[in-house]
């Protein structure tokens, strides 16, 4: 036990560690952040593609359900290392100052769009037909009741499991560190490296946990909630 209490939690090495992983944590942060914004957006524009009526849109949701296909099927890992190591075979380091870090959020972004993409387009087949037939039997144009009737209805119905998908996606930050990017887990690495220490991996494990019971318990209360008011309307 006390082996297992100096290897994880040793007092002054996790004095030591905070700092240096604390560093690493922030861009941890910085790529959680920038590829939400972005999967939020793709990922709606994919779940409304795929609803496009008509024969004339069959090639474009041909192409989304593709998409979504292939990359719920590929590994975050494997997609981050042919980004990584593959764009840069192409003289794509223009790209940014920080390329590895914009491959990273770049992975990120195609594999959880393919996933949040689901969340919403079964949040927009939950609400029944009859509500689009009846916003179009008013006048509405379909995309107006698409805009006015059926997202805002759809999007309410999904926030709890976006928001799960959105604490997977802060954990998989860490799985950048794969192509060079010095985040957390980078970071805690070196630490165990230079202190012998595996203390660092707990510091880091505790950064990411201080960050995602938060969005777990938010989750809960608004699933709470919502079957409050279903409860309330059931009445």
């Amino acid at each position: 036990m006390r082996a297992f209490l100096e290897t994880y939690f040793d007092p002054t090495n996790l004095r030591l560690s905070v700092p240096q992983v604390w560093a690493g944590f922030k861009t941890n942060l910085e790529m959680m952040a920038i590829a939400e914004a972005f999967v939020l957006v793709l990922a709606l524009t994919l779940a409304i593609v795929r609803g496009l009526p008509g024969r004339a849109a069959s090639p474009v949701r041909a192409l989304a359900v593709l998409y979504t296909d292939v990359f719920r099927g590929v590994p975050l890992i494997l997609v981050a290392l042919m980004l990584g190591f593959g764009l840069p075979q192409l003289d794509a380091g223009w790209i940014s100052s920080r390329p590895f870090l914009v491959y990273g959020v770049a992975a990120l972004v195609l594999v959880y769009t393919a996933y949040v993409t689901e969340v919403y387009r079964a949040g927009i087949e939950s609400v029944h037909p009859s509500q689009r037939m009846a916003a179009r039997s008013l006048g509405l144009t379909y995309a107006q009741a698409l805009r006015y009737v059926v997202l805002p209805q759809a999007i309410r119905r999904v926030v709890p499991p976006l928001l799960n998908d959105f604490i997977g996606l802060q954990k998989d930050t860490a799985i950048i560190t794969v192509i060079g990017v010095v985040e957390a887990l980078n970071l805690s690495q070196q630490f165990s490296t230079d202190y012998g220490s595996f203390t660092g991996y707990t510091v880091a494990a505790l950064f990411f946990i201080f960050l995602t019971i938060p969005l777990a318990r938010f989750t809960d209360h608004l699933i709470a909630e919502r079957e409050r008011r279903e409860r309330a309307l059931a009445m």
